[in-house]
């Protein structure tokens, strides 16, 4: 296993090792002991798989109360995650950053409380995405951004993309930046 700081302040990509022959592969996803060595989170409360079609994309979603990191990788397919720092006080306020996840390419991404996360499905089947969260889902909690605002200048990697309508209608960076201001008097 290795572990490499992103960009973003706090998030991680986790290399796992990935055994393959003939037959296929063998991977260990989740070990206590490793992850506990290697300086990461260990104690997750509640395990989330999605499935999505080609062209999907989910996003960006997070939630506040309480705020809620995940450990994400893919078990089918192939996706371009996405991660948008939401921490008034970072010094990566702002900020994005994407990275491939495969079932594949053995990499995890650590995606701590305070950031928004979203997906696109790459190639022609279907992704699923298997999530680790440290803190239940609580639904009075949730939110999002807007996947394409302008501002966040997100570089999704497809063509007419299938949106929910839920997250065409998502609040704007600016609009979530001016709702946190007034409810939580942060300001940058």
């Amino acid at each position: 296993m290795k572990t490499t700081p992103l960009p973003l302040d706090g998030v991680l990509l986790i290399e796992l090792d990935l055994h393959g022959d003939e037959r296929g592969f063998f991977i260990e996803r989740f070990n206590v002991d490793r992850f506990r060595a290697n300086g990461l989170p260990c104690e997750f409360v509640q395990d989330n798989h999605s499935r999505s079609r080609p062209g999907v994309i989910r996003g960006l979603h997070f939630q506040h109360t309480p705020a809620q990191g995940k450990l994400v990788g893919v078990t089918r397919g192939r996706v371009w995650d996405v991660v948008v720092d939401i921490r008034p006080n970072s010094t990566t306020f702002g900020q994005s950053y994407g990275t491939e996840l495969t079932d594949m390419n053995g990499k995890l991404l650590w995606v701590p409380p305070g950031f928004a996360h979203g997906f696109c499905v790459l190639g022609d089947t279907p992704a699923d995405m298997l999530y680790k969260v440290d803190a239940a889902y609580n639904q009075k909690g949730e939110a999002g951004i807007l996947w394409n605002d302008p501002a966040l200048d997100i570089e999704w990697p497809i063509n007419e993309p299938i949106v929910s309508a839920r997250d065409q209608t998502m609040p704007t960076f600016a609009e979530h930046r001016a709702a946190q201001t007034a409810t939580f008097g942060h300001s940058r």
